[in-house]
């Protein structure tokens, strides 16, 4: 009786009721993957050179005298691609998060997690870093087995020496990186060149961060991306069917069986359960078995699947890019309407968040009349109002501020105590008087317009009203 390929698909649903990397007494279990190679781990270890290129670099490109990133939590300070963000524009900050939040939910449900795989720095730095540095120190998994099995000798003891001093260097750089976009490159670089105790705690949150990410990549290693990352366990809830995955053929590849010399039986499928695949996987997973949390999509088992495919005289593409009705149905990948939603929803918020970027000034300026106070009379037929001045910094530089009068030029202005000095992110709020002749006022409300600069530099023209008395024939 021959075994339906569905019944074979979801037979020994076992593995969905325990992580990969731990046994049935709770212990972990540790992963040895074995080296990748092929097309798709040459095309990764490309893109991640260019991204850990992009990370280093980054902090030490400026823009008018400012940090090309920078993302201060702790002052709520924040610069994306040379333009600074302060508390003030947190509405922005949320909205941007809002759409970078539908713009993940969207791309993972077309395209799956291809961004683990491809782009999440733990992996780049796990897999493409101290993972290479690994099997150049103490080889291959086989050969990692058998280091670990042995006796402790000089052997043993140079090499894990060695390997884990050189991953505690690239932690303690890496660290560096990260504060410098945290802190800036320029504070990171002082706590450098100076003594540790004139910037003790950015000298600890050094070490500290150092020694979590020696900790991350030495020890805890793919349990981030299983027991921490949340993104995974979304999955269940983003993907469909139509989802971009990498998917086992199990109607292709089933039933599994040795290859065996002359034994060209028709029955059996393209998968000579060889358990490359899941040598090579480096979350420990078996892909076969179909899609889980735990797979990062890094492609090795695709990699690993075709050279044995291209060995043994079969097509390749066992283990690839494909939807689960592109494994089930043969369909190709379809725009759906959940699809079409998250698309109309992620291009109205980006089309919001993009009008406000444009109309967002480096200054706010809010100029209103004193509520509650009429006009003064003064000496020399004069009359006065008096104004509520506030204004925000968004810059990070320093600013002079400066009133002038516009319209009627006849006018005067006055500050009501010291000159204006904003400094970065600050708010300030004053109050000036406003000087007409009373023979000026042809009716009662009188429209002004005053000029506030940024020493010669006009930030803002403001409009609002003089009160003021007028004669009697003059109100007929």
């Amino acid at each position: 009786m021959e075994t339906n390929d569905k019944q074979i698909a979801e037979e020994k649903q076992e593995y969905r009721n325990q992580l990969a990397t731990v046994t049935d007494d709770g212990k972990r279990k540790w992963v040895y993957p074995k080296k990748p190679s092929g097309k798709f781990y040459n095309a990764r270890t490309i893109l991640s050179f260019f991204l850990l290129a992009f990370l280093i670099i980054v902090p030490f490109i400026k823009v008018n005298g400012h940090q090309f990133l920078l993302f201060d939590f702790l002052n709520r300070n924040f610069i994306l691609f040379g333009i600074p963000f302060g508390p003030h524009d947190f509405h922005l900050f949320v909205l941007a998060m809002i759409s970078i939040i539908v713009f993940v939910i969207l791309f993972t449900v077309v395209f799956g997690r291809i961004f683990c795989g491809w782009a999440c720095p733990q992996t780049i730095f796990m897999e493409m870093v101290f993972r290479k540095i690994e099997y150049w120190i103490e080889g291959d998994a086989k050969d990692q087995r058998k280091l670990d099995a042995e006796e402790w000798n000089s052997k043993k003891l140079f090499k894990k020496g060695l390997k884990n001093v050189v991953f505690f260097i690239i932690a303690f750089f890496i660290a560096h990186i990260f504060l410098s976009y945290i802190i800036s490159m320029d504070k990171v670089i002082s706590i450098i060149t100076q003594p540790p105790s004139a910037h003790l705690s950015g000298f600890v949150a050094i070490i500290a961060f150092s020694l979590i990410f020696y900790w991350v990549f030495s020890f805890f290693r793919e349990q981030a991306c299983t027991i921490v990352c949340p993104y995974g366990r979304l999955q269940g809830v983003l993907l469909d069917q139509d989802s971009l995955v990498i998917a086992y053929d199990y109607k292709r590849g089933e039933p599994r069986g040795k290859l065996k010399k002359g034994d060209e039986s028709s029955s059996k499928g393209d998968c000579i359960d060889c358990g490359l695949c899941v040598d090579v996987c480096p979350t420990g997973i078996d892909i076969r078995n179909g899609i889980q949390l735990e797979c990062v999509n890094c492609t090795a088992c695709i990699d690993a699947c075709d050279a044995v495919m291209e060995k043994i005289n079969k097509p390749k593409n066992l283990v690839r890019y494909d939807s689960l009705n592109g494994i089930e149905n043969k369909t190709k990948l379809r725009f759906t309407p959940r699809m079409m939603l998250y698309s109309v929803i992620l291009v109205v918020l980006i089309s919001v968040l993009g009008y406000l970027l444009s109309v967002r000034t480096d200054y706010s300026v809010n100029i209103l009349r004193t509520p509650g106070m009429l006009f003064q009379e003064q000496p020399n037929g004069k009359v006065s109002n008096v104004y509520d001045l506030n204004i925000v910094n968004k810059t990070f530089n320093e600013t002079a501020v400066k009133l002038k009068l516009e319209n009627p030029a006849t006018g005067e202005l006055k500050l009501v105590g010291k000159d204006i000095t904003l400094k970065s992110q600050e708010i300030v709020e004053t109050k000036f008087l406003v000087m007409l002749d009373k023979s000026n006022l042809k009716k009662m409300n009188t429209p002004i317009e005053i000029g506030v600069y940024d020493g010669d530099k006009l930030i803002k023209k403001v409009k609002t009203s003089f009160l003021g008395p007028v004669e009697k024939n003059e109100q007929k």
